[in-house]
């Protein structure tokens, strides 16, 4: 059953980033501007594979992190955040600063 998220848009995005991984994850991404998967692995102590995994797919469907596979030897794969993504870190940017503002 698909969500109808008109009533309250914020529920939208509450769906896509809630979680302990994803805004952490996003946030890394946004950092370095491009990643590989161990490199990101190791800037998340904790997360296991098939997590970071799972979320990534989450994130690429979500049109949040572009994911580039590169067919050479070694084969390897690069993530980035897509414009809706850099869109988004931005947009979330004034919610940092108000938690900031809050303490």
């Amino acid at each position: 059953m698909e969500k109808n998220y008109e009533d309250c848009p914020l529920e939208y995005a509450l769906d896509i980033l809630g979680g302990k991984w994803k805004l952490k994850i996003i946030w890394t991404i946004y950092n370095s501007k491009v990643i590989r998967f161990n490199s990101l692995k190791r800037e998340l102590p904790g997360i296991t594979d098939l997590m970071l995994s799972k979320i990534l797919k989450i994130l690429v469907e979500n049109n949040i992190v572009n994911r580039v596979q590169f067919n050479e030897v070694p084969p390897h794969v690069e993530y980035s955040l897509t414009e809706n993504g850099i869109n988004l870190v931005e947009s979330l940017s004034n919610i940092r600063l108000w938690v900031h503002e809050q303490n």
